[in-house]
């Protein structure tokens, strides 16, 4: 195999398939990306790590004698980064290894045969619709802090998409650590009718975000069955990430979305971000409990350390109802006010040990559920 490929362009495809691999690798293989030159002058790279794989197009300059072998992902990324803007990049590959040229540099780097590159065998993937992909990075912004981290419950470390019929046909992303709820609406896409509920991993997910971000102003077609699914980036070459998905039942969500809390907050998310990552500055670990003191159109938030005294803060605010006191982990808290954007949110509270619903209003897309802590 033998290509010639502008720097400019090598390096943004190895951005996008090398951070799939990961760094250490009982299989020597799966450090490598596959490249694959076609006579049409089009060159192929692949990436995996067996649960999650990446492929992309880019055009060569020139390609001299097809062909395809693998070389380690990493390093060929590390090359390319440093060699000089502008230039060609020569990828010449026979006799178990690959000479890169570019300029007065050379390398020499070992690859291994493509015989051995495992490649994710989609199978039939009956659901397929199509996303802005505004919507979809908008989807994953909106949720995915929620992820669960606990391997133990690995049915919770990804985003939930599933079609229901609430008010209309709808598409929703959800995301649980069984502190906190996150879930983002949207109209159901044409083709979703019927599909299965689905958990993409948090790996995937976060690929994905990275691709979208070149590619916001396009469409993502999605297509998926119950244990796979693919994203098909539309622009320059095209990027196709392929994932498993997680093989677990996630939990009826729903239940926890209170539907009954009587006692309203409205409040500017920003002021109320700040002040709660004010009084936290002297939250330990152990008490990362920040108390709302809740009294007619004002909110109290404070914070007491054993080890660093305390904190209060008063917010102006719009409130009506009886005066409580509830307790909120404040890295939660703040998670949850970071994803808006108006001048104004809700919060919907019950009591102080009741789950408490935060939203920008009963018509907006970003819906959370935040679980209160003992104070």
């Amino acid at each position: 195999m033998k290509a010639t490929i502008e720097r400019a362009t090598l390096l943004r495809c190895l951005s996008h398939v090398q951070s799939v691999v990961e760094r250490r690798n009982t299989i020597p293989i799966l450090s490598n990306v596959l490249i694959e030159a076609a006579e049409g002058g089009n060159v192929k790279v692949m990436a995996t790590d067996l649960d999650l794989q990446v492929v992309e197009t880019m055009s060569a300059a020139s390609v001299d004698s097809p062909g395809a072998i693998t070389v380690s992902a990493h390093l060929l990324f590390d090359i390319a980064r440093k060699l000089p803007d502008g230039s060609q990049v020569s990828l010449d590959a026979s006799d178990n290894q690959m000479v890169v040229k570019a300029g007065r540099s050379r390398f020499k780097l070992p690859t291994l045969p493509r015989d051995d590159f495992p490649v994710i065998v989609e199978g039939d993937l009956p659901t397929s619709f199509e996303l802005p992909a505004r919507t979809l990075a908008q989807m994953i912004d909106a949720t995915r802090f929620a992820i669960s981290t606990e391997e133990t419950r690995y049915y919770l470390n990804g985003i939930f998409l599933h079609v229901s019929d609430d008010d209309g046909p709808v598409l929703k992303a959800a995301a649980t650590d069984g502190h906190r709820l996150a879930r983002f609406t949207v109209a159901q896409p044409d083709g979703a009718d019927g599909m299965p509920d689905v958990i993409i991993p948090r790996k995937a997910v976060a690929e994905l975000r990275k691709l979208l971000e070149e590619a916001l102003d396009g469409a993502v077609m999605v297509d998926l069955s119950a244990s796979k699914i693919r994203f098909t980036l539309s622009g320059e070459g095209g990027v196709v990430l392929t994932s498993k998905l997680i093989d677990g039942t996630f939990p009826d969500y729903s239940r926890v979305i209170p539907t009954g809390n009587d006692k309203l907050l409205k409040v500017d998310p920003k002021l109320f971000f700040q002040g709660v990552d004010r009084v936290a500055t002297i939250a330990t670990e152990k008490t990362r409990a920040v108390k709302m003191g809740l009294d007619k159109d004002r909110v109290t938030l404070s914070v007491t350390s054993p080890d660093n005294g305390n904190a209060a803060e008063e917010l102006a605010a719009t409130y009506n109802s009886d005066s409580f006191e509830i307790g909120f982990n404040a890295n939660y808290l703040k998670d949850i006010l970071g994803q808006f954007d108006s001048e104004e949110i809700e919060l919907h509270l019950a009591d102080a040990g009741a789950p408490t619903l935060i939203r920008e209003d009963d018509a907006s897309p970003a819906l959370y559920v935040l679980m209160p802590m003992r104070v």
